[in-house]
Protein backbone atom coordinates (compact mmCIF):
# COMPACT_ATOMS: atom_id res chain seq x y z
CA UNK A 1 0.00 0.00 0.00
CA UNK A 2 1.40 3.41 -0.88
CA UNK A 3 2.63 5.74 2.33
CA UNK A 4 0.38 8.66 1.20
CA UNK A 5 -3.17 6.24 1.20
CA UNK A 6 -2.15 4.71 4.37
CA UNK A 7 -1.67 8.79 6.15
CA UNK A 8 -5.07 9.40 4.10
CA UNK A 9 -6.91 6.55 6.20
CA UNK A 10 -5.31 7.79 9.57
CA UNK A 11 -6.47 10.85 9.13
CA UNK A 12 -9.89 10.03 7.88
CA UNK A 13 -9.90 7.89 10.62
CA UNK A 14 -9.33 10.84 13.63
CA UNK A 15 -11.54 13.22 11.94
CA UNK A 16 -14.11 10.32 12.40
CA UNK A 17 -13.23 9.94 16.16
CA UNK A 18 -12.98 13.25 16.93
CA UNK A 19 -16.71 14.00 15.49
CA UNK A 20 -18.33 11.38 17.71
CA UNK A 21 -16.51 12.55 20.49
CA UNK A 22 -17.92 16.28 20.31
CA UNK A 23 -21.31 14.58 19.23
CA UNK A 24 -21.58 12.50 22.81
CA UNK A 25 -20.03 15.86 24.26
CA UNK A 26 -22.62 17.73 22.46
CA UNK A 27 -25.59 15.53 23.71
CA UNK A 28 -24.26 16.03 27.39
CA UNK A 29 -24.15 19.25 27.67
CA UNK A 30 -27.65 19.31 26.06
CA UNK A 31 -28.80 17.12 28.59
CA UNK A 32 -27.82 18.44 31.74
CA UNK A 33 -29.26 21.66 30.29
CA UNK A 34 -32.85 20.15 30.10
CA UNK A 35 -32.67 19.02 33.32
CA UNK A 36 -31.13 22.50 35.20
CA UNK A 37 -34.55 23.79 33.17
CA UNK A 38 -36.29 21.49 34.94
CA UNK A 39 -34.76 21.82 37.90
CA UNK A 40 -35.58 25.51 37.13
CA UNK A 41 -39.25 24.74 36.16
CA UNK A 42 -40.08 22.85 39.58
CA UNK A 43 -37.95 25.46 41.66
CA UNK A 44 -40.70 27.86 40.56
CA UNK A 45 -43.74 25.21 40.87
CA UNK A 46 -45.71 27.00 43.46
CA UNK A 47 -48.90 24.77 45.11
CA UNK A 48 -51.64 27.13 46.28
CA UNK A 49 -53.79 25.62 49.20
CA UNK A 50 -56.54 26.57 50.73
CA UNK A 51 -58.39 26.37 54.34
CA UNK A 52 -59.44 22.98 54.01
CA UNK A 53 -56.34 21.85 52.68
CA UNK A 54 -54.10 22.54 55.88
CA UNK A 55 -54.63 20.88 59.28
CA UNK A 56 -53.31 21.55 62.80
CA UNK A 57 -51.46 19.29 65.22
CA UNK A 58 -53.81 20.20 68.07
CA UNK A 59 -54.28 18.38 71.72
CA UNK A 60 -57.36 16.86 71.31
CA UNK A 61 -59.54 14.15 73.50
CA UNK A 62 -60.07 11.26 71.44
CA UNK A 63 -62.43 8.55 71.68
CA UNK A 64 -60.47 5.64 71.66
CA UNK A 65 -62.36 2.35 70.35
CA UNK A 66 -61.58 -0.70 68.20
CA UNK A 67 -62.36 -0.56 64.23
CA UNK A 68 -65.58 -3.29 63.98
CA UNK A 69 -68.04 -4.12 60.83
CA UNK A 70 -70.13 -6.44 59.85
CA UNK A 71 -73.77 -7.15 58.30
CA UNK A 72 -76.51 -6.48 60.25
CA UNK A 73 -79.14 -9.13 61.14
CA UNK A 74 -82.38 -9.19 62.72
CA UNK A 75 -82.74 -10.56 66.08
CA UNK A 76 -86.26 -12.03 65.44
CA UNK A 77 -86.74 -13.81 62.39
CA UNK A 78 -88.29 -17.42 61.22
CA UNK A 79 -88.94 -19.62 57.99
CA UNK A 80 -92.50 -20.65 58.18
CA UNK A 81 -92.49 -24.59 57.39
CA UNK A 82 -94.62 -26.88 56.23
CA UNK A 83 -95.62 -29.44 59.15
CA UNK A 84 -97.81 -31.66 56.96
CA UNK A 85 -97.44 -32.92 52.99
CA UNK A 86 -100.09 -31.65 50.52
CA UNK A 87 -101.27 -28.68 48.11
CA UNK A 88 -100.17 -25.28 48.87
CA UNK A 89 -103.46 -22.84 49.04
CA UNK A 90 -104.54 -19.00 50.13
CA UNK A 91 -100.64 -18.44 49.76
CA UNK A 92 -101.19 -14.14 49.22
CA UNK A 93 -98.38 -13.12 51.09
CA UNK A 94 -95.43 -11.55 49.04
CA UNK A 95 -91.69 -9.94 49.58
CA UNK A 96 -92.64 -6.86 51.90
CA UNK A 97 -95.76 -7.38 52.83
CA UNK A 98 -95.70 -7.07 56.66
CA UNK A 99 -97.59 -9.88 58.58
CA UNK A 100 -98.33 -9.88 62.51
CA UNK A 101 -97.74 -12.86 64.62
CA UNK A 102 -100.73 -15.91 64.32
CA UNK A 103 -101.79 -14.09 60.99
CA UNK A 104 -102.88 -17.02 58.72
CA UNK A 105 -100.02 -17.73 55.53
CA UNK A 106 -101.00 -20.16 53.76
CA UNK A 107 -103.42 -23.51 54.09
CA UNK A 108 -102.71 -26.69 52.94
CA UNK A 109 -105.60 -29.00 51.52
CA UNK A 110 -107.13 -30.44 54.35
CA UNK A 111 -109.54 -32.57 52.96
CA UNK A 112 -107.08 -35.84 53.58
CA UNK A 113 -106.70 -34.76 57.07
CA UNK A 114 -110.46 -33.94 57.68
CA UNK A 115 -111.32 -37.74 56.55
CA UNK A 116 -108.75 -39.16 58.88
CA UNK A 117 -110.00 -37.28 61.83
CA UNK A 118 -114.10 -38.54 60.97
CA UNK A 119 -112.03 -42.09 61.02
CA UNK A 120 -110.30 -41.93 64.20
CA UNK A 121 -113.97 -40.30 65.78
CA UNK A 122 -115.48 -43.35 64.20
CA UNK A 123 -112.96 -45.62 65.74
CA UNK A 124 -113.36 -43.72 69.08
CA UNK A 125 -116.82 -44.45 69.19
CA UNK A 126 -116.43 -48.27 68.37
CA UNK A 127 -114.06 -48.76 70.94
CA UNK A 128 -116.49 -46.93 73.73
CA UNK A 129 -119.13 -49.22 72.20
CA UNK A 130 -116.66 -51.70 73.04
CA UNK A 131 -116.09 -50.47 76.57
CA UNK A 132 -119.80 -50.74 77.43
CA UNK A 133 -120.40 -53.94 76.36
CA UNK A 134 -117.32 -55.21 78.15
CA UNK A 135 -118.88 -52.94 81.81
CA UNK A 136 -122.06 -54.57 81.58
CA UNK A 137 -120.53 -57.91 81.07
CA UNK A 138 -118.33 -57.33 84.18
CA UNK A 139 -121.16 -56.26 86.05
CA UNK A 140 -123.39 -59.15 85.45
CA UNK A 141 -120.45 -61.69 86.38
CA UNK A 142 -119.80 -59.31 89.40
CA UNK A 143 -123.70 -60.01 90.54
CA UNK A 144 -123.60 -64.07 89.81
CA UNK A 145 -120.24 -64.44 91.66
CA UNK A 146 -121.91 -62.57 94.65
CA UNK A 147 -124.85 -65.26 94.09
CA UNK A 148 -122.44 -68.28 93.42
CA UNK A 149 -124.05 -69.08 90.29
CA UNK A 150 -119.99 -68.69 88.34
CA UNK A 151 -116.71 -68.89 89.58
CA UNK A 152 -114.25 -65.35 90.26
CA UNK A 153 -112.01 -66.95 87.30
CA UNK A 154 -115.25 -65.77 85.22
CA UNK A 155 -115.11 -62.44 86.73
CA UNK A 156 -111.49 -61.93 86.52
CA UNK A 157 -111.84 -62.80 82.94
CA UNK A 158 -114.54 -59.97 82.02
CA UNK A 159 -112.47 -57.46 84.50
CA UNK A 160 -110.08 -58.22 81.79
CA UNK A 161 -111.45 -57.72 78.89
CA UNK A 162 -112.68 -54.00 80.51
CA UNK A 163 -109.69 -53.41 80.93
CA UNK A 164 -108.86 -54.29 77.03
CA UNK A 165 -111.53 -52.66 75.93
CA UNK A 166 -111.12 -49.30 77.93
CA UNK A 167 -107.38 -49.37 76.78
CA UNK A 168 -108.61 -49.40 73.33
CA UNK A 169 -111.05 -46.44 73.48
CA UNK A 170 -107.97 -44.31 74.92
CA UNK A 171 -105.82 -45.36 71.99
CA UNK A 172 -108.59 -44.51 69.86
CA UNK A 173 -109.20 -41.43 71.51
CA UNK A 174 -105.05 -40.67 71.03
CA UNK A 175 -105.71 -41.23 68.00
CA UNK A 176 -108.16 -38.50 67.22
CA UNK A 177 -106.09 -36.30 68.73
CA UNK A 178 -103.09 -36.97 66.26
CA UNK A 179 -105.11 -36.49 63.26
CA UNK A 180 -107.24 -33.13 64.78
CA UNK A 181 -102.93 -31.66 65.20
CA UNK A 182 -102.40 -32.99 61.53
CA UNK A 183 -105.15 -31.30 60.41
CA UNK A 184 -104.80 -27.38 62.87
CA UNK A 185 -101.03 -27.96 61.13
CA UNK A 186 -102.56 -27.51 57.52
CA UNK A 187 -103.26 -23.61 58.45
CA UNK A 188 -100.06 -21.80 58.57
CA UNK A 189 -99.87 -18.93 60.68
CA UNK A 190 -96.46 -16.10 61.33
CA UNK A 191 -94.94 -17.23 64.25
CA UNK A 192 -93.56 -13.57 64.97
CA UNK A 193 -94.80 -10.22 63.45
CA UNK A 194 -92.25 -8.26 61.06
CA UNK A 195 -92.12 -8.36 56.63
CA UNK A 196 -92.12 -11.20 54.16
CA UNK A 197 -88.29 -11.70 53.25
CA UNK A 198 -88.39 -14.44 51.08
CA UNK A 199 -91.61 -16.25 49.38
CA UNK A 200 -90.37 -19.67 48.40
CA UNK A 201 -92.90 -21.69 47.26
CA UNK A 202 -96.34 -20.57 44.83
CA UNK A 203 -100.13 -21.58 45.42
CA UNK A 204 -100.68 -25.03 44.00
CA UNK A 205 -97.22 -26.69 44.42
CA UNK A 206 -97.58 -29.94 46.27
CA UNK A 207 -95.43 -29.66 49.47
CA UNK A 208 -93.42 -32.26 51.66
CA UNK A 209 -93.13 -31.58 55.64
CA UNK A 210 -90.70 -28.95 56.68
CA UNK A 211 -90.99 -27.54 53.03
CA UNK A 212 -90.24 -24.13 53.47
CA UNK A 213 -92.85 -21.29 52.49
CA UNK A 214 -91.88 -17.80 53.49
CA UNK A 215 -89.57 -16.14 55.75
CA UNK A 216 -90.60 -13.61 57.77
CA UNK A 217 -88.03 -10.70 59.42
CA UNK A 218 -88.82 -8.20 62.48
CA UNK A 219 -87.16 -5.21 61.70
CA UNK A 220 -88.04 -3.37 65.00
CA UNK A 221 -84.72 -5.06 66.54
CA UNK A 222 -81.75 -5.55 64.60
CA UNK A 223 -78.13 -6.23 65.51
CA UNK A 224 -74.38 -6.39 64.63
CA UNK A 225 -72.23 -9.28 65.24
CA UNK A 226 -68.90 -7.91 65.64
CA UNK A 227 -65.76 -10.56 65.31
CA UNK A 228 -62.90 -8.83 67.68
CA UNK A 229 -59.42 -11.01 68.27
CA UNK A 230 -58.51 -12.07 71.32
CA UNK A 231 -56.18 -8.73 71.85
CA UNK A 232 -59.32 -6.37 71.49
CA UNK A 233 -61.80 -8.35 73.64
CA UNK A 234 -59.84 -7.60 76.47
CA UNK A 235 -61.09 -3.79 76.33
CA UNK A 236 -65.12 -5.72 75.70
CA UNK A 237 -67.41 -4.41 78.30
CA UNK A 238 -71.24 -5.07 77.98
CA UNK A 239 -72.87 -1.47 77.58
CA UNK A 240 -70.36 0.10 75.36
CA UNK A 241 -71.18 2.60 72.56
CA UNK A 242 -70.78 2.17 68.85
CA UNK A 243 -70.81 4.28 66.09
CA UNK A 244 -71.84 2.54 62.51
CA UNK A 245 -71.44 3.78 59.55
CA UNK A 246 -74.43 2.01 56.60
CA UNK A 247 -72.55 1.41 53.29
CA UNK A 248 -73.71 4.39 50.98
CA UNK A 249 -75.63 6.71 53.73
CA UNK A 250 -73.65 9.66 55.41
CA UNK A 251 -75.76 9.31 58.46
CA UNK A 252 -74.43 7.14 61.58
CA UNK A 253 -76.23 5.41 63.22
CA UNK A 254 -75.79 4.55 67.33
CA UNK A 255 -74.94 0.85 68.92
CA UNK A 256 -74.66 -0.92 72.01
CA UNK A 257 -72.71 -3.57 73.17
CA UNK A 258 -75.60 -5.62 74.23
CA UNK A 259 -74.37 -9.93 74.50
CA UNK A 260 -70.80 -10.97 74.57
CA UNK A 261 -70.24 -14.85 73.59
CA UNK A 262 -68.59 -16.47 76.50
CA UNK A 263 -66.44 -18.37 74.50
CA UNK A 264 -63.99 -17.98 71.72
CA UNK A 265 -64.52 -19.22 67.50
CA UNK A 266 -62.31 -22.38 67.50
CA UNK A 267 -59.89 -21.80 64.98
CA UNK A 268 -59.33 -18.07 65.22
CA UNK A 269 -60.14 -17.52 68.43
CA UNK A 270 -62.10 -14.62 67.83
CA UNK A 271 -65.19 -13.09 70.30
CA UNK A 272 -68.18 -12.44 68.51
CA UNK A 273 -69.95 -9.09 70.28
CA UNK A 274 -73.61 -8.55 69.68
CA UNK A 275 -74.34 -4.58 69.29
CA UNK A 276 -78.16 -3.42 69.53
CA UNK A 277 -78.66 -1.04 66.39
CA UNK A 278 -80.38 2.16 66.89
CA UNK A 279 -83.85 1.41 65.18
CA UNK A 280 -83.38 4.22 61.91
CA UNK A 281 -85.54 3.91 58.92
CA UNK A 282 -84.14 2.71 55.92
CA UNK A 283 -82.38 0.09 57.74
CA UNK A 284 -82.60 -3.76 56.41
CA UNK A 285 -81.43 -7.05 57.43
CA UNK A 286 -77.99 -7.73 55.11
CA UNK A 287 -76.70 -4.31 55.14
CA UNK A 288 -73.14 -3.87 55.40
CA UNK A 289 -71.74 -1.36 58.48
CA UNK A 290 -68.67 -0.37 59.66
CA UNK A 291 -67.71 2.03 62.12
CA UNK A 292 -66.02 2.32 65.78
CA UNK A 293 -66.47 0.73 69.07
CA UNK A 294 -65.87 2.95 72.16
CA UNK A 295 -63.17 1.81 74.66
CA UNK A 296 -62.06 4.86 76.01
CA UNK A 297 -60.74 8.37 75.82
CA UNK A 298 -57.80 9.85 75.89
CA UNK A 299 -56.18 13.53 75.70
CA UNK A 300 -53.33 13.78 73.70
CA UNK A 301 -51.57 15.57 70.71
CA UNK A 302 -53.31 14.52 67.94
CA UNK A 303 -54.01 14.64 64.24
CA UNK A 304 -56.19 13.85 61.19
CA UNK A 305 -54.92 9.71 60.27
CA UNK A 306 -55.76 11.05 56.59
CA UNK A 307 -52.70 13.04 56.88
CA UNK A 308 -50.12 10.76 57.73
CA UNK A 309 -48.32 9.04 54.85
CA UNK A 310 -47.11 5.96 54.75
CA UNK A 311 -45.45 5.45 50.98
CA UNK A 312 -41.65 5.67 52.62
CA UNK A 313 -40.51 2.73 55.24
CA UNK A 314 -41.37 5.07 57.76
CA UNK A 315 -44.39 7.25 58.24
CA UNK A 316 -44.57 10.60 57.79
CA UNK A 317 -46.16 14.29 57.48
CA UNK A 318 -46.46 16.97 54.80
CA UNK A 319 -44.93 19.50 57.21
CA UNK A 320 -45.29 23.34 56.13
CA UNK A 321 -42.42 25.41 57.03
CA UNK A 322 -41.32 28.65 55.74
CA UNK A 323 -43.68 28.57 52.92
CA UNK A 324 -41.91 25.03 51.89
CA UNK A 325 -43.26 21.19 52.22
CA UNK A 326 -41.18 19.29 54.58
CA UNK A 327 -41.30 15.23 54.98
CA UNK A 328 -41.24 15.04 58.95
CA UNK A 329 -40.68 11.54 60.33
CA UNK A 330 -44.01 11.32 62.75
CA UNK A 331 -44.60 8.28 65.79
CA UNK A 332 -47.99 7.11 65.80
CA UNK A 333 -50.00 5.90 69.07
CA UNK A 334 -53.55 4.99 69.89
CA UNK A 335 -56.44 5.84 67.09
CA UNK A 336 -59.75 7.47 67.94
CA UNK A 337 -62.13 10.12 66.95
CA UNK A 338 -62.35 13.51 67.75
CA UNK A 339 -65.19 15.91 65.70
CA UNK A 340 -65.91 13.12 64.11
CA UNK A 341 -63.23 12.18 62.07
CA UNK A 342 -60.81 9.32 62.62
CA UNK A 343 -57.43 11.04 64.67
CA UNK A 344 -54.12 8.96 65.29
CA UNK A 345 -52.07 10.52 68.75
CA UNK A 346 -48.96 11.52 66.94
CA UNK A 347 -45.36 12.63 68.47
CA UNK A 348 -42.52 13.86 65.97
CA UNK A 349 -44.28 17.27 65.43
CA UNK A 350 -45.06 20.43 67.76
CA UNK A 351 -48.24 21.81 68.65
CA UNK A 352 -50.37 23.75 65.77
CA UNK A 353 -47.88 22.78 62.91
CA UNK A 354 -49.33 23.68 60.40
CA UNK A 355 -49.88 20.31 57.73
CA UNK A 356 -50.64 19.18 54.52
CA UNK A 357 -54.53 17.50 54.61
CA UNK A 358 -54.34 13.92 53.11
CA UNK A 359 -56.89 15.25 50.11
CA UNK A 360 -53.91 17.33 48.79
CA UNK A 361 -51.87 13.92 48.06
CA UNK A 362 -48.41 13.62 47.90
CA UNK A 363 -45.99 16.34 47.29
CA UNK A 364 -42.12 17.15 46.77
CA UNK A 365 -40.06 17.64 49.42
CA UNK A 366 -39.26 21.29 49.11
CA UNK A 367 -42.71 22.27 47.10
CA UNK A 368 -43.06 25.99 47.73
CA UNK A 369 -46.58 26.43 48.83
CA UNK A 370 -48.75 30.10 48.77
CA UNK A 371 -51.89 29.85 50.90
CA UNK A 372 -54.92 31.53 49.64
CA UNK A 373 -56.07 33.30 52.63
CA UNK A 374 -53.67 34.33 55.09
CA UNK A 375 -52.43 31.54 57.74
CA UNK A 376 -50.83 32.18 61.33
CA UNK A 377 -47.43 31.78 62.05
CA UNK A 378 -46.60 27.92 62.53
CA UNK A 379 -44.57 26.43 65.05
CA UNK A 380 -40.88 25.21 64.20
CA UNK A 381 -39.87 22.08 64.02
CA UNK A 382 -36.99 21.61 67.77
Amino acid sequence: MKRWLKWTLVALLIVLLASGVWRALSNRQAQQEAVAKLAGERAQTVVELGSDDVVEVKSRELALGLPISGALKAVNSAIVKARVAGELQDLTVREGDTVHAGQVIARVDASEYQARVRQAQQQGESAKAQVDIARRAFDNNRSLVEQGFISKTALDTSLASLAAAEASYRAALAGTDVATKSLDDTVLRAPVGGVISQRLAQPGERVAIEARIVEIVDLSRLELEASLSASESLDLRLGQSATLQVEGSAKPVAARVVRINPSAVAGSRAVVAYLAVEPVPGLRQGLFVQGTLATGRLHTLALPLSAVRTDKPQPYVQLIKGQQVLHQTVELGARGEADGQPMVAVKGVPENAKLVSGSVGSLREGTAVRFLTPQPVAAEVK
